[in-house]
């Protein structure tokens, strides 16, 4: 016998609380009942009514836990089982993703990497409350694919980008006259937690600088027209300008974090390949650490080419102006 589809969820007893959880874990695949209170219920005091949840959404096949590798306590870290992928997709407010989180997926060594992911996308949701900006729990996406070479896509890396989430963000700032204005930052955010050599961090870059200039062709045949029938950069139909991109740096003593990246900006200065796109890239680095006790619009980030002196997300201002809102 078949087993039935649930196409609502309220038609499995859920709260409006466990109605919450179930997208939120769905589009960041893992998450601690502590990022989820801080993300979905801030003023609480515990975890004790989103573990409570959790467990509903356990009980009606919805969720499932495996055990952090690191913990010492049996920390558990939740994801959406199949049943809850269905059940978030036939309601149509998210777009479907191909990836699912498996058991074995969940308990692998990308735990702390899909953590630390989702603690860069926290900590933009807890300074855009505190600034009284735009920024929740469903603000960035992890893994979106960009297509920055023509031809087969079983080129793997060499035909796509994917960054490790692509987070949106809405500032609000106050002009001389009083009026505010609103600025849509979209960033291309890349955690590295020690464990990627300089050399593949600088190779990301080039990867940017190839997908801020990648005008795809028409495949060439029958009723196509030839190649050049394109005059627009890819990037053009996803986002309104280039978005920044954001190297958030962890997983070692503020030393070791620091010695990166001035090894990352050295590198960099010395790629001739790069320099043609600096114009074209917005990039700095920052560590995770920073970017949760400062927040974004601190003098935090460090450009990766050009000069070294630190300043905020914006990095840019007419860069920003020009993504209004």
């Amino acid at each position: 016998m078949p087993r039935p589809r649930f196409l609502d969820p309220t038609q499995r007893g859920l709260s409006q609380l466990g109605q919450e959880i179930l997208p939120v874990l769905y589009r960041h695949r893992l998450l601690t009942a502590g990022q989820l209170t801080q993300l979905l219920r801030p003023t609480a005091t515990s975890t004790r009514y989103i573990r409570r949840q959790l467990e509903v959404l356990h009980g009606r096949g919805l969720a499932d836990a495996s055990v952090r590798r690191t913990s010492r306590a049996g920390e558990l870290l939740w994801y959406t089982t199949a049943l809850g992928c269905e059940v978030v997709e036939s309601g149509g407010e998210l777009a479907p993703r191909a990836y699912r989180m498996t058991q074995d997926a969940a308990a692998s060594q990308l735990q702390e990497h899909t953590l630390a992911v989702n603690d860069m996308g926290l900590a933009f949701v807890q300074h855009a409350r505190r600034l009284g900006d735009e920024c929740g729990p469903l603000d960035w996406d992890p893994e979106v694919a960009h297509r920055l070479r023509d031809g087969d896509s079983r080129l793997g890396d060499e035909a796509f980008l994917v960054p490790d989430s692509v987070l949106r963000y809405i500032h609000t700032t106050t002009g001389d006259g009083g009026q505010q204005q609103r600025m849509l930052l979209t960033f291309f955010c890349e955690i590295d937690r020690a464990t990627m050599s300089i050399a593949r961090l600088a190779a990301k870059l080039h990867a940017y600088a190839r997908y801020a200039r990648y005008i795809p062709q028409p495949a060439l045949g029958r009723g196509r027209p030839k190649a050049g029938g394109y005059r627009r950069e890819a990037w053009r139909a996803r986002y309104p300008s280039f978005p920044r991109i954001l190297l958030v740096l962890d997983g070692a003593s503020d030393a070791q974090l620091a010695k990166r990246t001035h090894d990352l900006r050295a590198l960099a200065a010395a790629d001739a390949r790069l320099q043609p796109a600096a114009s074209d890239l917005n990039a700095g680095v920052t560590t995770l650490e920073q970017l949760c006790h400062h927040g974004p619009f601190a003098p935090i980030v460090t450009p990766v080419l050009g000069d070294g002196e630190t300043t905020d997300v914006l990095l840019r201002p007419s860069d920003a102006a020009a993504s209004a809102a």
